[in-house]
Formats: C-alpha cells, sequence, structure tokens
C-alpha cells in the first residue's frame, strides 16, 4: 500500500479516483504545525531555534497518517507545489521522522500543477526529495514574522493604547493606504476649461472636437484657467470657418495581455465582478482541486497561487488548435506567444493560471459550477485563449483643424479616433482597467485636407483637477507586486488582515484608512520607518527568494535582520507617552486638524479662550482633548474634523434646549463609548439621566425631539398577557432588544424599539422561549438538498456568528467572504467532510470550520498573559 499525503479533503477524494485501490489518499487539512502563541517559539540566541506546536486537531490528523504509514510500503508527500506545499510537506516528515515509523518505507516528493490524471500521474514518476532551499525560506519567512509581530506589536500596546498588531508586510500594505490618503487630503484642486466644438461636414456628419492652440500656440492644461477666458474663446470660435489642416492616420495594433498570475487574476475579478481577494482565491481553489464533471472529477484550472506567465509548450498547441477551429486561422499567430513577467524578484516558478484541457469550453461545464465558479472558470479560460491569438489591428487618425475666430486669432481643434480593422483577440476579451477611459474611441468620418465644416455648437466646460484615487483591492494588490512587496500566497491574507484588524473600511469598493490605522501608520514612521519602507521591505522579500534559489543561508539573513531590529527597539523602550504624542501631532496634524477656511488656527479650543486642542492618548484609544484640562473638559473624537467642529459633541454638551417636563437641559455629549444624550448637570450624590446614541444617528444632527426620545427608554409596550408583567424594549450592548421577566429577544432594527407592538412583543418572546435557552435561533437562508452519500438535509443557516452549513449534528461554518446565497451542494459536502474529518460537532453559527493552511496570525497573541490577552499580535499570515 501507497499512503498519499495532499492538502484538502476535496483534492484527496479526486486524486483516490486516479490511483484506485493501491494507494490511499489522505489530507492533512494545511499545516499540521506552528509556532506556538506566546514567547520563545523562536529563540534568536539559540541560532533561531523553532518550536512547533500540533493543536488537538492536527494530532488526530497526525495520527491517522501515523497508522497509516506503520504498514505501508511507500509514503508519497504530495503537496501544493510552493513554498508552503513544501514546508507542509516537511512538517509531516519531521514528525513521523520523530516517531521513528518510516522504517522500510520508501519516502517520495512529488509535485503537480494541475489536479489531472495525466497530470498526477506524471508527477508520480517524476518523485524527487524535499526542496531544502524552499524550505529554509518558509523557516525565514516564519521566524521574521512571528518575531517582528511578537516583538513590535507589544510595544504598540505599550506606547499607543488601543493599537491591535503589527506585522511585516501587513504594516507596509496598511502604509500605502494611509500615504494615498494624505496626498487625498494634502491635494489642492486646480479649476482649467476646455472648449469642445461640434462640427458637420458636408454631408452632415458629425464630428467631436478639442481646442487645441491658440494663435499657432499649444494649449496647456490651465492656459484657460477662469471662466472669462474660457468664455472669450468660445464666442470667438462661435463665428470660425474651420477647415482641415492635415490628417494622420496610421495602424497600431493591440496586443493580448498575459495569462494570469496570482495577482492579476485577483486584480481582472475584482473588476469585473467585484470579487475580494480572500473570495477569489476560494473559488479558484475549488476550480483547481476538482469538479465533479457527471461521473469525472477533474481539476479545472492549473494551480492558483503563481508569479509566472509561461505556459508549457503542449498546452499552447492545444491552444492554438482550439482557437484556428473556434475563429479561423487568421485568429493564430504565425508563431506561439512566450511571456516573461514584470514582477520584481518573480520567481517564476509555476506556470500562470490557465485551464487544465483548453477543449474544455465553459459552456460545456456550466451547469456542473455554481455561479462564481462558473464566472472565474470562463475569466481564465478567456484570458488564457486570448494571449495566444493574434493581435488586434487598428487604424488611429488625427485630425487638425483651423479656423480664424471673431478676435482674429488663428483657432486649433484637433479630434483623435480609431477604427477596429481586425478585431483578433478582441473577439473573445478584453481586460479590464483600473481608473481609465478611452478618449479615441470615436469613430470619426472620412477627412481630407482642405476640406470645409461647418460649427454646429461650442461648448465650454469647467473642470477641476482631482486627487488620486483611493486604492482598491485590486489597485493595491497591482502596486504591493509592482513594489515587490509581498508574493503571490500573501496578497488575500494581507488584506484580510487590515480589515479584521479594522485599520481599513471600504468606501464603494475603496480602502479607506481607520483612524486607529493612521494612528499605528504614524508611530511607525516615526518610531520604525526603516522598517515599513517600501525598499526595505522589497529588498528583504528578494534575500528570502534567494534563499529560496539556494544564493543566500537563511540563518544569516535573520541574524542581519535581527541584530538592527532589536537596537531599535531597544532605542525607543524609555519613550515616553508624551513622546509619542508629539511626534503623532506633528505627523497627523494635517488630518486631525486641517486648516479653517477663515484662517483661524484649527488647533484653537472652541470651549474655552486659550486652550489649545491636541491629539491624547487613553484606555480606550485617541482622542482629541485640550490642554486645559482638567479646568476645560472639551473633547472629541479622534475621527471629527474640519466642520464637525462646530457642532463638535464634548463633555460640556452641545446645548438641545429643555426638557418640558423638568425643565432640565438636554445636551449630546461624547463619552469614551461614543456620543451619547444627557439630562441635566451631575449632582453630589446623584448622576444625570443619560441615553447612548445608537447606530443610525447622527450625533452632530439630532434634534431636541429625538434625543427625549432616546431619554424615555426603556420603552414600556405592554403587558404581558399571561403574566400580567411588563415587556420593555429599548438598547443594549447587543442592539435594540425587548425584555419580559428576564428574558430578552433581539429586535430587527433600532425603529422596532419605539414601533413594536404587544402582539409582536409577545410572539417575540413566545419564539425566544421556544429556543430552549439558546441565544438565538439559526434561520435558514438556503435549502441544499439530501446528502449524496449520506442521506439526510443539508441546509444554509444563519447563526450567532454568522452563515454556516449543517448536515446532522454536524456545522461547519462558511469561509469569510463566501456568499450563502450562492453555496453549492457539492461545496457544502465538502465543508461538512472538512469539519468531520477534524472530529466534534460543531455548535450552530461557530467562528471556525477548520484549520486553514497556516495558523492565521489574527491568533498570534490570543494565549499571551496581561495585556496580550486583549489584543493578537500579528506574524504575517503565510496563505492567501
Amino acid at each position: 500500500m501507497n499512503v498519499v499525503i495532499v492538502e484538502s479533503a476535496a483534492k484527496a477524494k479526486t486524486i483516490n479516483k486516479y490511483l484506485g485501490s493501491g494507494y490511499r489518499v489522505l489530507a492533512s487539512y494545511g499545516h499540521v504545525r506552528d509556532l506556538p502563541s506566546k514567547d520563545g517559539s523562536v529563540e534568536p540566541d539559540n541560532e533561531f531555534a523553532m518550536h512547533w506546536d500540533t493543536d488537538a486537531k492536527s494530532n488526530k490528523i497526525l495520527k491517522e497518517i501515523t497508522s497509516a504509514v506503520k504498514g505501508a510500503d511507500k509514503l508519497i508527500l504530495a503537496t501544493d507545489p510552493d513554498r508552503e506545499g513544501e514546508a507542509i510537506s516537511w512538517h509531516i516528515l519531521q514528525v513521523l521522522e520523530k516517531k521513528r515509523v518510516l522504517k522500510g518505507v520508501t519516502v517520495e516528493r512529488v509535485a503537480f500543477n494541475a489536479v489531472t490524471k495525466q497530470a498526477i500521474l506524471e508527477a508520480l514518476n517524476h518523485p524527487r526529495e524535499i526542496d531544502g532551499p524552499l524550505v529554509s525560506a518558509y523557516l525565514a519567512r516564519r521566524a521574521l514574522d512571528y518575531l517582528v509581530g511578537f516583538t513590535l506589536s507589544p510595544v504598540l500596546w505599550r506606547k499607543l493604547p488601543g493599537a491591535r498588531s503589527a506585522g511585516r508586510v501587513q504594516s507596509v500594505a496598511l502604509r500605502l493606504v494611509c500615504d494615498r490618503e494624505e496626498e487625498i487630503e494634502a491635494f489642492r484642486s486646480r479649476e482649467y476649461w476646455t472648449i469642445e466644438v461640434l462640427l458637420k461636414t458636408l454631408g452632415n456628419e458629425s464630428v467631436a472636437s478639442r481646442l487645441h492652440s491658440i494663435a499657432g500656440k499649444k494649449l496647456g492644461k490651465f492656459d484657460l484657467s477662469d471662466e472669462a477666458s474660457a468664455h472669450a474663446a468660445r464666442d470667438a470660435i462661435k463665428t470660425a470657418q474651420f477647415t482641415v489642416d492635415a490628417v494622420e492616420s496610421k495602424s497600431v495594433k493591440r496586443h493580448p495581455a498575459p495569462p494570469f498570475t496570482t495577482s492579476t487574476l485577483q486584480q481582472e475579478a475584482s473588476r469585473k465582478f467585484g470579487f475580494s481577494a480572500s473570495r477569489t482565491m476560494q473559488v479558484a481553489q475549488k476550480l483547481y482541486e476538482g469538479i465533479d464533471l457527471g461521473g469525472e472529477t477533474v481539476g479545472l484550472i492549473t494551480y492558483m497561487r503563481t508569479d509566472g506567465v509561461q505556459i508549457v509548450p503542449e498546452a499552447i498547441a492545444v491552444c492554438r488548435d482550439v482557437i484556428g477551429g473556434s475563429f479561423g486561422n487568421r485568429y493564430v499567430p504565425g508563431t506561439p506567444r512566450l511571456y516573461k513577467t514584470k514582477a520584481k524578484n518573480a520567481q517564476e516558478a509555476h506556470e500562470a493560471v490557465r485551464p487544465t484541457d483548453f477543449r474544455r469550453h465553459p459552456d460545456d461545464v456550466v451547469r456542473r459550477l455554481g455561479q462564481d465558479e462558473a464566472k472565474l472558470y470562463r475569466l481564465v479560460w478567456q484570458r488564457a485563449m486570448a494571449s495566444q491569438m493574434a493581435s488586434a489591428e487598428l487604424e488611429r487618425t488625427t485630425v487638425d483643424l483651423g479656423g480664424s475666430g471673431g478676435d482674429s486669432k488663428r483657432y486649433g481643434l484637433r479630434t483623435v479616433g480609431s477604427v477596429i480593422t481586425f478585431d483578433g483577440f478582441l473577439k473573445l476579451y478584453e481586460e479590464g482597467r483600473d481608473d481609465a477611459t478611452d478618449d479615441e474611441a470615436r469613430r470619426l468620418p472620412r477627412l481630407s485636407k482642405g476640406d470645409g465644416l461647418q460649427t454646429e455648437k461650442v461648448d465650454a466646460n469647467q473642470h477641476f483637477t482631482e486627487p488620486p484615487p483611493r486604492f482598491s483591492e485590486a489597485t493595491l494588490v497591482k502596486k504591493m507586486e509592482e513594489l515587490g512587496i509581498g508574493r503571490p500566497s500573501t496578497y488575500a491574507s494581507t488584506l484580510a488582515v487590515l480589515r479584521d484588524r479594522e485599520y481599513v473600511r471600504f468606501d464603494k469598493r475603496r480602502l479607506v484608512p481607520e483612524d486607529k490605522g493612521r494612528l499605528v501608520t504614524g508611530f511607525l514612521k516615526s518610531f520604525f520607518e526603516r522598517y515599513v519602507e517600501y525598499d526595505f521591505t522589497a529588498e528583504l522579500e528578494g534575500k528570502l527568494d534567494l534563499i529560496s534559489d539556494g544564493k543566500l543561508e537563511w540563518k544569516d539573513v535573520l541574524n542581519e535582520f535581527w541584530r538592527h531590529f532589536t537596537t531599535a527597539v531597544d532605542e525607543i523602550k524609555d519613550l515616553r507617552v508624551s513622546q509619542v504624542l508629539d511626534a503623532l501631532n506633528e505627523i497627523l496634524g494635517p488630518h486631525v486638524f486641517p486648516d479653517k477656511e477663515d484662517g483661524s488656527d484649527p488647533r484653537k479650543c472652541p470651549s474655552c479662550e486659550d486652550g489649545r486642542i491636541s491629539l491624547k492618548i487613553g484606555r480606550f484609544g485617541a482622542f482629541i482633548g485640550c490642554s486645559n484640562y482638567p479646568e476645560c473638559r472639551h473633547t472629541r473624537q479622534f475621527s471629527e474634523t474640519g466642520e464637525a467642529e462646530a457642532a463638535t459633541v464634548n463633555t460640556e454638551g452641545r446645548l438641545l434646549g429643555q426638557d418640558p417636563e423638568t425643565g432640565l437641559d438636554v445636551t449630546v455629549r461624547s463619552g469614551r463609548f461614543g456620543p451619547y444624550i444627557q439630562l441635566g448637570e451631575p449632582a453630589e450624590k446623584e448622576k444625570p439621566k443619560r441615553a447612548s446614541i445608537p447606530k443610525g444617528y447622527d450625533a452632530a444632527s439630532i434634534d431636541l425631539e429625538q434625543a427625549l426620545t432616546l431619554l424615555s427608554l426603556p420603552r414600556t409596550v405592554g403587558l404581558h398577557p399571561e403574566s400580567g408583567k411588563p415587556i420593555v424594549a429599548g438598547f443594549g450592548r447587543y442592539g435594540p432588544f425587548i425584555e419580559h421577566d428576564g428574558a430578552y429577544a433581539n429586535l430587527d432594527g433600532p425603529e422596532e424599539v419605539f414601533t413594536v407592538g404587544l402582539n409582536r412583543a409577545v410572539s417575540l418572546i413566545a419564539e425566544r422561549a421556544a429556543g430552549k435557552g439558546r441565544r438565538q435561533t439559526a434561520a435558514v437562508i438556503k435549502e441544499l438538498g439530501e446528502h449524496p452519500d449520506k442521506g439526510g438535509k443539508i441546509e444554509v443557516l444563519s447563526g450567532r456568528y454568522g452563515p454556516y452549513v449543517k448536515h446532522g449534528r454536524t456545522n461547519a461554518t462558511l469561509p469569510k467572504g463566501t456568499e450563502p446565497e450562492q453555496i453549492t451542494l457539492e461545496q457544502a459536502v465538502t465543508l461538512i467532510a472538512e469539519r468531520e474529518a477534524k472530529g466534534g460537532k460543531k455548535r450552530a453559527g461557530g467562528k471556525s470550520n477548520g484549520k486553514s493552511k497556516t495558523k492565521s496570525n489574527a491568533k498570534s497573541g490570543a494565549k499571551e498573559t496581561g495585556r496580550a490577552k486583549k489584543a493578537k499580535a500579528s506574524s504575517e499570515p503565510a496563505r492567501g
């Protein structure tokens, strides 16, 4: 018996069908060991000795592998063909050697780029040993990420309360987002005007043109900088008679983009489908591991974590045959296209992402795929096919026109257009664009020198320069790749960490830095600038790649890094919080205290005469306070800037009016936990009545009526018809609720607190009681049908911690980014199988459905003592 180890249950199931009864294929479910989340897991003073830990779930998996290997003839390590896959095989081998169960067992390492029968059998015929340099590169990365996370994060906790973590790549990616926001804030818009002229030919065909020159001088962007100059030019052109001065036509070719790498796949899926990077990788993983195509399970795409753009010759030959058969020989270029990556430090260890068989048209498999899988497979197929198609041919025409205006000046117009004369690869696919428009897509009528045209319409259009756009996930990944920051396996997980730490948020699919993200970046730029520099991070990535190539020793790289890093940490050990605040006030000043339109001092306290406001650090994070504290108690939230200062919500209170019943002042204020309403002022022995302002209310614009309504809570809905006890509605820690005799039930939204009636309240209480003590009853989102092997229905439900799939007593949480409405029966069966393989029956709506390829660094520090129990150190995720 030969034992084969792969990484996922889905892949194990597929490969087992290919190999037959002489093989037993087992899944490791990702990494089986990781560095424990505590100090001392890496010992820099002991040649960077690393102490690995195996959790209960991994122990069960290793026990099964060990049992299988004991009676085996051969152990075949067939994990993924990248650094992480190599590391998983190394870990398993280390554990088995320690258990001394490999005596008489032949050990082989095989790698394949596609989960197809041909690729698997080919790999088994060409075994090799574990790649030592690749494992060394993994060890170096893991040690670096651990040391940075567990050294830098505690410094953040001590010097910057409220900060969560820092990481080697994560912090640099965050800096990119924050630096872009600073560019946007520092940007000063400039006004400019353009003159658009619509002309008509003698044949009554329209020609759209733009003013290009005045009196023989080419018009600069800001030459028409105000309304007066623009209108003067417009009025002069209205009476002009224009003739064609020159026509220049030239043929140009547009070449196809190369096939997908990991980053370009993530970028294009974001542009075309709005997929997040993590969602793209989840769907791609499914396509790679295998889809049931009516009795045959086969991988549809090659390995999706790659920075290579090349395709093997035999696949190119098939691709060219399919192109010729589908579109004709003219669409097949004379020679195959060969691509070379432009990304920094690309290893090109793997092929590009492509279909495993170009003859498998998307239309032929769409019925077997979920909606997301179908979209992504079609995208991969089209991009790879187009990369081997003929170039598109266009005729680009530039027409210059001239005429004398009413002021006797010579005015020159220009129009540019293009016509596709042969569509080539565009017949199948066109790459998406970020923040770009095509001004040359218009088609022009045939024009010749000397042709006269009639002026139909002249418009003077006002414009303002715009700041650089915020990063989308796609453009951030593109920028990271250009700078050499991170690698294909880290992009998705790095972005996920920034979101999970609440360092960034999404606004219209663009990344906006949160205040805590800007604070962390400001701190690191002030005191650890070297370690968030783009060039330094890229240089370190380059050294790690050289370790992979066997050109550098991993411990030498770690020694050099650690020597300088510990020196930087030691230099700020005695740094006082006041010094940190001084640096942050300086670096974040333009954001926190923007210039006022009236020119007044933006840092003058609005509540007292001579105080100055500045950034301060409290137990719960940063806020803005007055220098005259405690005499002046003016505070505001860190994020309130600019015009919000005028209506500042502070501890002194913004007066809304008087309560008609008591005559006491009603004020809106801000505390450590956010804005609230207060009735009256504190008495010696009695606190004033207060009410938190719930989400959905704007503290800056709330009025007296709304405030009084909030102060009236909790509201008595009525008496329960059976118990005679009151049912009340209000806001609690977990949102709007109703309560009866110590039993609580959630309401759908804030407004229902004020509108819920007795009948609905009684029903909710009854439903809550029927839940037999559970905090909430899971709602069925989608019924998927019967389990194909075991029977019994499978459902998608909404639980306390998010959506999950349920079969019998087994529950498995959906991976982050997965849309519950789009989950398929096959996906659900795989998730349930993985959950069962790990043991235990997860409670409904649990937080985890198993182990990822590497333990997320979001967990790195969860077991720390003291302050570390409240914050998680990041040691950089190694997989997307």
